[in-house]
């Protein structure tokens, strides 16, 4: 057995065997290739903080993105290779936490809402609050819900959404320091992302699609249009999909889609 101890365990006058020596017991590895996955999203998620903190709001909304490139794959990664672990799960939310949590927070609070004073830092609060509620919640149920939709928003789109809205805002120019709106519009962004996060709204999960399915030739083509449309401006476009990916729940809701709410304890 790969956990079982290199020793013999000595067993003391009245039978309990005696503690291992330091040292005793084998050690155990992990699995290099999806936990270099997780350790890149972890990394830009603090690259994402730390150009944020140097005003470079533009290269640490990037990271994000990227982030949830990394995050997408890692799992897949482990499963397709079988090397699945629990502390490869254990790692991957705190990486998570770190990316689709406090980064998107920081980036915003250090761009705009930081100028709103305590309403400011309370705005970041309750969106960085609300991605590790969500994280929390679904590593408990991920037994028990519904596998075709999320219950709220998943924490890598909310991290697009505020991360998003911050790229596009600074990408076409705007300047906090001479538009105080934007400050509110941060503001209700980050609460709004924060609440939909911890709801009960359902969300398409997209585990439906066979990706191993052959699919017709003018799908390919689609394809590099929709490439082409991101490329001519990746922090437009990708902020009016993932916003409108957050919309889409409450749309569904309003549909009468319903998601069972379960909590952890139960």
């Amino acid at each position: 057995m790969a956990d079982a101890p290199d020793y013999e365990p000595e067993v003391e006058s009245h039978g309990a065997p005696k503690p291992p020596p330091l040292g005793g017991l084998r050690r155990r590895g992990i699995y290099l290739l999806p936990n270099l996955f997780t350790t890149g999203v972890l990394f830009c998620g603090f690259f994402a903080i730390v150009q944020a903190m140097n005003g470079r709001f533009e290269t640490g909304c990037i990271a994000i993105f990227v982030a949830m490139v990394l995050d997408g794959m890692d799992g897949r990664v482990a499963r397709w290779t079988n090397t699945q672990s629990e502390f490869g799960a254990q790692f991957d939310s705190i990486a998570d936490m770190v990316a689709f949590g406090a980064a998107p927070a920081l980036v915003a609070y250090t761009w705009a809402l930081k100028d709103m004073s305590t309403l400011g830092w309370i705005g970041a609060f309750i969106y960085c609050a609300g991605t590790g509620i969500r994280l929390a919640r679904f590593n408990a149920n991920i037994s028990v819900v519904d596998k075709r939709y999320f219950q709220g928003l998943p924490s890598p789109s909310g991290a697009a959404v505020m991360a998003g809205l911050v790229w596009v805002l600074a990408d076409f120019g705007f300047d906090p320091d001479e538009s105080s709106w934007l400050g509110v519009v941060a503001w209700a962004m980050a609460v709004f992302a924060g609440i939909t996060m911890v709801s009960n709204v359902p969300f398409w999960s997209f585990k439906e699609v066979n990706w191993k399915k052959r699919v017709p030739l003018w799908v390919i083509l689609a394809c590099v249009i929709a490439l082409s449309i991101i490329a001519s401006s990746p922090s437009l476009v990708l902020f009016l999909l993932f916003f409108s990916y957050a919309l889409s729940g409450y749309v569904m809701w309003a549909m009468g889609h319903r998601v069972r709410p379960v909590l952890p304890e139960e």
